[in-house]
């Protein structure tokens, strides 16, 4: 049993790490703010909930401790990683960040028109 839960815990922590390294390849290499956002957010959430599970299996399985903090933590992570991202880039897009020039469609340009023409903004 013990050497299935070690496993279990590498596998998590494994892939957790490969999240962050994706995460990390990411903000070095996309063009823009929104390509980086979207890395920094997505798999980096990715990759700390995939260790944190690995973590909750450890304490579990092998150390007999079921730590319900970290399950909350998990849950924490999973509703405000993404979130955070998403805020972080359209407000730095209402804020006139531009996309990257090779960018082929802007969805959220006719929306933050529409919005300014409704409140009066020009």
């Amino acid at each position: 049993m013990t050497a299935l839960a070690n496993i279990l815990v590498v596998f998590f922590i494994s892939i957790g790490v490969l999240f962050m390294i994706v995460t990390a390849i990411g903000l070095f290499r996309l063009p823009d703010l929104y390509t980086r956002t979207h890395a920094a957010s997505k798999s980096a959430t990715l990759g700390v909930m995939c260790i944190l599970i690995g973590v909750f299996f450890h304490f579990w399985l092998i150390e007999g401790h079921l730590n319900a903090r970290i399950l909350l933590g998990i849950l924490f992570i999973f509703i405000t990683g993404p979130v955070g991202g998403h805020i972080m880039s359209r407000s730095s897009y209402i804020a006139g960040v531009k996309p990257w020039k090779g960018t082929v469609h802007d969805d959220l340009k006719e929306e933050i028109d529409r919005m300014k023409k409704e409140q009066g903004i020009e």
